[in-house]
Formats: C-alpha cells, structure tokens, sequence
C-alpha cells in the first residue's frame, strides 16, 4: 500500500496544476499562482516520501513529469496567455511554447545524470513562479509602465522566449540541496536564501519574481560549467 502515496501526492500536484489553469484562464492570477506554489510543495514532497519509504518506480518518475508539466508548464503558459488576451488577438497563443519548452526540460533532466546535486537549465516550477507572481503581482503595473505598456505583448512574448531558452540551455544552475549545514561550500546557498527575505518584505508577490530572476543571475555569475 505504502508504494502508492508518492503517486497520490504526485496527482495531487497535477491536480492543483488543473486548479491553476481553470483561475489563470478565469483571469484570477493570484489565485492561479497560489495553486501553482501548492503543487510545488507536492513536488517536493512526492520525491521526499518515495525516497524515505524507498518506493521509487519508473511509472512515479514518469508521472512525476506529467503533473509537473500540466503545473509549472501549461499553468503558467495559462497566465500569461489570458493576461495578454485582451491585448490582442493572435500572439498570446505563442506563449504555449512554453509548455512544449518545459515539457523538453523535464524530458531531459529524466535522461541527465549530471543533474544530481545541481540543474542544467532553468527549473520548470522557479519558471512557472516567475510568471505566475509577475502577472499576479505587477501585471497591472506593466500595462501602465512608460517602456512596458505601449510594448506590453513583445515585451512579455521576448520575455516567454528568454524562458524557453533558459529551460534547455546548458547553463548549470545551483540547487538548494545541502551536503553539510556549514558556511564553507555553501555560501552561494546561504547568500540567496538571506537575500529572498528582503525581496519579498519590499516586492510583495512580485518579489517572487524578483528571486527567480536573481537565482538566474547568481547561478551564472558564480557557478563553475560543469556540475
């Protein structure tokens, strides 16, 4: 019996990721991303039981990339598509792409041995929360920015490609997993956890955002090539 509680909890992420879609296409962005972070704990946890009741199966990991697509590909793809909607008619159906993207991501980080203790490429959920808590958070502020608001749908469609690139781009990426709880090879790990804090004391939701975007920089700016 105990083998199938990952594979529950995993449908629980791909259940929240159904949830997700429904708001995001409703136009409720914050409550799309808020289904959006529950599957994330899901995802977290699914891999966490299944190694503690050492449960693992090839139909779990294979699941697992299911749920994660429909909640950190196809709901995100979701925001920005129905947040673009009234803007114009055709270009926010190219935002799908990036469903197709995270998909590839997730395909190839089932296939990568390097990816153990690191990532190669831009996680799907740090993705899908970037572009749930910037809708969510700032999307109203965008429409009305001098530079952003006459260009928003470019703007947010450059934007889309910048994350279709970083999802399968060999660009290695810190993962927040611990060896050991000391400073001394974990100071890359302890200086962005310290440094979310205030990001989202100031930003808000969008501060979410923000920290994506700052674990991209910081992961190219200090990590070595390979993992």
């Amino acid at each position: 019996m105990k083998k199938h509680i990952p594979n529950t909890i995993t449908c629980c992420n791909l259940i929240s990721g159904c949830i997700a879609t429904y708001f995001a296409f409703q136009g409720k962005f914050d409550v799309a991303l808020l289904f959006i972070v529950i599957g994330a704990v899901f995802d977290f946890f699914d891999g966490m039981v299944a190694r503690l009741l050492h449960v693992s199966s090839p139909i779990g990991k294979e699941l697992d990339s299911l749920a994660d697509d429909i909640t950190f590909g196809f709901a995100p793809s979701a925001i920005v598509f129905e947040y673009l909607r009234p803007e114009t008619e055709l270009l926010p159906f190219i935002v799908f792409i990036m469903s197709a993207f995270s998909a590839l991501r997730l395909a190839k980080f089932n296939l990568d041995e390097r990816q153990a203790l690191g990532f190669i490429g831009l996680p799907t959920p740090a993705n899908a929360l970037f572009w749930g808590s910037l809708i969510a958070g700032a999307g109203e502020w965008m429409k009305t920015a001098p530079f952003v608001g006459p260009n928003l749908s470019l703007v947010i469609l450059a934007g889309v490609f910048i994350s279709c690139y970083l999802l399968v781009a060999e660009i290695p990426m810190f993962a927040l997993k611990f060896k050991h709880w000391g400073w001394k090879g974990n100071e890359i790990k302890y200086l962005f956890i310290l440094s979310c804090i205030p990001l989202l004391l100031l930003l808000g939701i969008t501060g979410l955002a923000a920290i994506i975007a700052w674990y991209i920089i910081l992961s190219v700016a200090t990590t070595k090539k390979t993992i």
